[in-house]
């Protein structure tokens, strides 16, 4: 005992302080499954479901009263936002496709002045800026996952984005390019 808990008190430590038990962690991997989640992102859905319960907790909040069917809403919800990232990023590869083809048109030219325009605009940007406009317009990205992402209020966000895009648009007209 000299050398702290054992392997069996440290087993029993997390067997009791996993807020899943091993049947609603089988539910929530039937719901993401059902849902259309692929096999192998059952387990981060499963991580997902323990965080956000062990958030409540932390806030103060209590426990629902039945944590099987609140883990399966929150499981669901889920597999929802994982079907909206999917969507956003076929479009953006679909955007993407789309101003490749433009650029390497012929008549692209204007396209490509465009680019080439919008490109130095970003490097002339601050780094945080320049950061806010990739994640938001490239990676289409909401606001709140980009806070989130990077750690700052939202409020932050949607200023460094107005101040970039200002900027972004003054020099465009300046450079005649729009």
């Amino acid at each position: 005992m000299l050398r702290g808990i054992t392997r069996r008190d440290r087993r029993d430590h997390e067997e009791r302080s996993d807020p899943l038990d091993a049947a609603q962690e089988d539910r929530v991997r039937a719901v993401l499954a059902l849902g259309g989640v692929p096999h192998a992102d059952l387990p981060d859905g499963v991580q997902q479901v323990r965080l956000k319960l062990l958030e409540r907790a932390a806030d103060g909040r209590e426990a629902p009263r039945d944590v099987s069917a609140w883990a399966a809403v929150v499981a669901s919800n889920l597999a929802m936002d994982w079907h909206r990232a999917r969507r956003r990023q076929e479009r953006l590869g679909e955007r993407l496709a789309v101003l490749w083809r433009e650029t390497t048109d012929e008549d692209g030219a204007e396209s490509r002045a465009l680019s080439m325009a919008v490109t130095q605009g970003l490097e002339a940007l601050p780094d945080t800026q320049r950061q806010v406009v990739v994640l938001r317009f490239y990676a289409d990205l909401p606001v709140r996952a980009i806070a989130d992402e990077l750690g700052i209020p939202e409020g932050t966000v949607k200023s460094r984005l107005h101040t970039a895009v200002r900027v972004l648009r003054t020099r465009l007209h300046e450079g005649e390019v729009v």
